[in-house]
């Protein structure tokens, strides 16, 4: 299997944070560069060397500080980097950015901006659950018998089906979406959850991310599923931070999904229970199994209750309910 060398720069006092924040999407090791390392190394306070070959010490000490994770040239991996590359935009666009350094990306071997065209031999259509027949745009294969077509182009946005928490989460919409039912789909990335949720019979939904180019992917997805516009609300920004765009959501949903990470769907729990009506249901993904019981936790604080979890390869999907 090939792999890519994906690099993010940072500040030095910031390496354990987004080291966290990788682990809680996924990735299991890191290879962290602090220049300073050097500088102790030197002074004797950490190891000794008895020669240092000529050009290395400038070599060692040159760049900012960084974190270096490896992703496989697969359908897991493609979704890997849309994962860091919707992380790194959050954090680009919250009120700490400045304290995270540059951010930037480079891709050893491939170009950043190229990744999605390159990784697209990867995306193959596949079931979910009994219903939904989940197939790239660019692929023209059969769709089986007894099977919805739901047509994904992810571009540079998570969510084309083949990663597990994408697939738990909409194995569970199956189970709960009703005929005419309201979906809030909150990180909607490529839009895949809450189009899944109108071909399985959902009457309106509204698509929320903190990027752009995700809140765009979502309705030219949706349009690509013969669902009307007026269906069909896009939203880009942070309701973590921006209070009118929480308020605009306003309540009463069958259904609410967020496919994030552990921690920032604990910070939403009290949105949650704002946007569901009484017997609504609430469907969480993204979770590492490690953050499971933190995640349960959160909910039950609110009174969310668990009605059913799902697991695979490591990740987990909630199912609760609102009394």
């Amino acid at each position: 299997m090939n792999w890519s060398e994906v690099t993010i720069e940072t500040a030095k006092p910031m390496l354990d944070i987004l080291c966290a924040m990788l682990t809680d999407i996924g990735f299991k090791g890191f290879s962290v560069y602090d220049p300073d390392d050097f500088d102790e190394l030197m002074a004797g306070r950490v190891g000794h060397w008895d020669y240092l070959e000529e050009g290395l010490a400038e070599q060692l000490t040159q760049g900012a500080p960084s974190v270096t994770v490896y992703i496989p040239e697969n359908a897991q991996g493609a979704e890997q980097m849309t994962a860091l590359r919707s992380l790194i935009a959050q954090l680009k666009s919250s009120e700490q950015a400045a304290d995270y350094g540059t951010l930037s990306l480079s891709v050893k071997g491939i170009r950043e901006e190229d990744w999605a065209n390159n990784w697209k031999q990867y995306f193959k259509p596949l079931p979910i659950g009994e219903r939904l027949w989940i197939t790239p745009t660019w692929v023209d294969d059969p769709i089986p018998a007894g099977r919805t077509p739901l047509y994904i182009d992810p571009g540079s946005s998570f969510g084309s089906g083949q990663h597990d928490t994408t697939r738990l989460c909409l194995g569970f919409l199956e189970k709960c979406v009703e005929p005419g039912a309201r979906v809030l789909d909150i990180g909607c990335g490529s839009g895949i959850l809450s189009i899944g949720a109108m071909l399985l019979g959902a009457a309106k939904s509204t698509a929320i991310d903190i990027e752009q180019n995700a809140a765009e992917a979502s309705l030219e997805n949706a349009v690509r599923n013969g669902i009307a516009p007026a269906n069909y609300e896009t939203l880009c920004g942070n309701i973590l931070e921006d209070d009118a765009l929480a308020e605009r959501l306003g309540a009463g949903y069958d259904v609410v999904c967020a496919n994030i990470v552990a921690d920032i769907l604990i910070a939403m729990r009290h949105l949650f229970v704002r946007y569901l009506r009484a017997g609504g249901t609430l469907l969480l993904s993204g979770i590492i199994d490690e953050r499971l019981d933190d995640v349960l936790g959160a909910m039950d604080e609110v009174g969310l209750k668990t009605a059913e979890i799902g697991q695979s390869a490591g990740w987990a999907a909630v199912m609760l309910t609102k009394p």
